[in-house]
């Protein structure tokens, strides 16, 4: 039987959020062009099993909330063990991606990891600081996240990232993130206040939130529709812009519920709109890689 300590340290690690975050890595895998099933299966576990993980759990540790946080509702007491979990699973990752990919990947994870923990730890704690912390979230879940799963999946060298064919579609990642990172924190508005950070959305307010995300969804879809017909055909702007109409539809549907109320930007419409954006996203590039690799 598990003790509590244990039960609230796998809450916290909030794995199944790392779907959230498959956008990215999904899109990498489209445009490789070097596609090995043990670098797929290795970059990918360590990503999503350990490295998203470890930095939930970091985070857990040092800004233990006691309201909803994303992927947990009812967020338990953190214990010291969720700590040293997450520490642990920062070096396996390291590790395995050393043993099994490369070892320019798993320079990029132990960046990846220290880019988080700057995020959180109180002696730098980026969070604090609505622009820095905005910024920092955007390139290292965006641009790097991109450049590493990239990285992890090609078993490429440092100068291959390097080339306008990673680096655009990377920029692209974050330009998203520009969007949708702000809304994450929509709900939390007490609970930052609280601690004394003071997050984008913060800082925007909740309507200006809502207005800023959707100004730049705007800039990132036009400029994936740009990239779809420039690298590969019309067709696909096309069905990113209809697997993206499930996402706008429900963001204005709250956004007038929330004009209405404020009240409405609670956690359960924020993970909702996760959720829908992710399955949209992913439901696309599943759909980009087999057709490409005339797999459908």
């Amino acid at each position: 039987m598990l003790s509590r300590s244990t039960i609230s340290t796998i809450l916290h690690l909030r794995i199944p959020f790392s779907f959230f975050l498959m956008p990215v890595y999904l899109f990498a895998v489209c445009i490789s062009p070097n596609v090995n099933g043990a670098n797929v299966l290795w970059s990918f576990l360590t990503i999503h099993l350990l490295v998203y993980p470890a930095s939930n759990g970091y985070n857990s540790y040092f800004d233990k909330d006691e309201k909803s946080i994303g992927g947990l509702k009812n967020p338990p007491p953190v214990k010291k063990g969720l700590y040293y979990t997450s520490i642990i699973f920062d070096v396996a990752a390291i590790v395995l991606a050393l043993i099994f990919v490369s070892k320019e990947f798993a320079l990029m994870l132990f960046i990846y990891g220290l880019a988080s923990k700057a995020y959180s730890h109180p002696s730098v704690r980026l969070k604090k600081y609505p622009v820095a912390g905005w910024l920092t979230v955007v390139f290292f879940q965006g641009i790097f996240a991109f450049a590493m799963s990239y990285a992890g999946i090609n078993k490429f060298p440092f100068d291959t990232l390097l080339h306008s064919r990673v680096l655009f579609p990377g920029l692209l990642t974050s330009l998203m993130l520009f969007a949708t990172y702000p809304m994450t924190q929509v709900y939390q508005h007490d609970e930052d206040s609280k601690r004394g950070d003071k997050t984008m959305s913060l800082k925007l307010g909740i309507k200006g939130t809502f207005f800023f995300a959707m100004g730049f969804f705007a800039v990132a879809a036009a400029g994936f529709v740009y990239y779809f017909i420039t690298t590969f055909s019309a067709l696909y702007a096309v069905v990113f812009i209809i697997t993206q109409s499930p996402v706008v539809i429900y963001f204005f549907f709250w956004f007038f519920a929330v004009w209405k109320n404020p009240e409405h930007a609670d956690h359960k419409s924020t993970m909702r709109l996760n959720f829908v954006s992710s399955l949209c996203l992913n439901g696309f590039f599943i759909y980009l890689f087999l057709h490409t690799w005339h797999m459908i």
